[in-house]
């Protein structure tokens, strides 16, 4: 696993290292709170000279790419522009993984991926209400940067799969939603983190997005779970690539879960509508609330 001293690391190493024997992987061997992550190799997978780190790869049997850089490293004074760079960085490490997984006799690649790799289509349509669903199969539209990196992960990762390297190199990719928690205090106070619904989109807006979006811990845990362990993961042609969603089962989900059931077995336990009923209650549905009750739109 790379990126193991990081945020979705920390979410699945306690029922992984039951699961596995575990070989961790990361620039850095503390997560964001200072503490050491036991058992981490410390390696900078985004160095060219692929030598400095290809025994990591030796002996593995599948590679669960998290890792990496994150361009708030970058002067405060950076554009949206300037973030091409460090997002390049981040596609040149996603090919350091796949070719040297390739070269070493890996099996399988997991790979991070982002709901960002197609969210033109929530920017442009689903907050406008000129589409329902986003589906894994739809061309990967992005109107940023990240996004774009997301979606390059995605497509490099079909060169590899699809045998014309030398061997099929199987690859699943997981479109993370919103792991983390998503109550409405997070929403309804403060100063927004992190603005999705659009430049005049409220709080309100963005807590509505989010219980879409929604990805639980036990089903964090689940679906890679899945990604590693599922047989078979070859599509109508023969090659083992798949794209996957990865929230929960939410009531007010946007993106399809389809690939993911029907490749991975997937079988979400939670809905973000449940987990959140009172904030629901509070704030979208209740006799109080002000705010319609679709998606978006507070």
């Amino acid at each position: 696993m790379t990126g193991a001293s990081g945020y979705i690391a920390e979410r699945l190493l306690p029922e992984l290292r039951r699961r596995y024997a575990l070989r961790l992987v990361d620039a850095r061997d503390r997560d964001r709170r200072g503490r050491r992550v036991a058992s981490v190799t410390v390696a900078d997978l985004s160095d060219p000279d692929r030598r400095r780190y290809r025994a990591l790869f030796r002996g593995v049997d599948v590679v669960v790419h998290l890792g990496y850089r994150n361009p708030g490293r970058w002067a405060a004074d950076a554009t949206a522009l300037d973030l091409f760079d460090v997002e390049l960085e981040n596609v040149r490490m996603a090919q350091n993984v796949y070719r040297t997984a390739l070269e070493n006799g890996v099996r399988r690649v997991v790979m991070a991926s982002s709901n960002h790799a197609a969210d033109w289509y929530e920017h442009a349509l689903i907050h406008e209400s000129k589409r329902e669903l986003v589906s894994p199969a739809d061309l990967p539209l992005s109107d940023n940067f990240y996004g774009w990196s997301k979606a390059a992960y995605e497509l490099l990762g079909f060169v590899y799969a699809s045998g014309s390297l030398g061997r099929k190199l199987e690859v699943v990719l997981l479109r993370i939603g919103a792991p983390r928690d998503v109550s409405a205090r997070h929403y309804v106070r403060g100063r927004l983190a992190e603005q999705h619904v659009g430049p005049r989109g409220s709080a309100l807006a963005n807590f509505k997005r989010d219980l879409g979006a929604y990805l639980s811990d036990r089903d964090l845990r689940q679906l890679v779970r899945r990604a590693i362990e599922t047989p078979d993961i070859r599509n109508e042609h023969g090659v083992p690539w798949a794209v996957v969603y990865a929230i929960s089962g939410n009531s007010r989900a946007f993106w399809s879960l389809e690939s993911a059931r029907r490749i991975l077995g997937y079988a979400p336990r939670d809905d973000s509508e449940v987990r959140y009923a009172a904030d629901v209650r509070r704030h979208l549905t209740g006799p109080t609330a002000r705010v319609r009750g679709g998606r978006v739109g507070a």
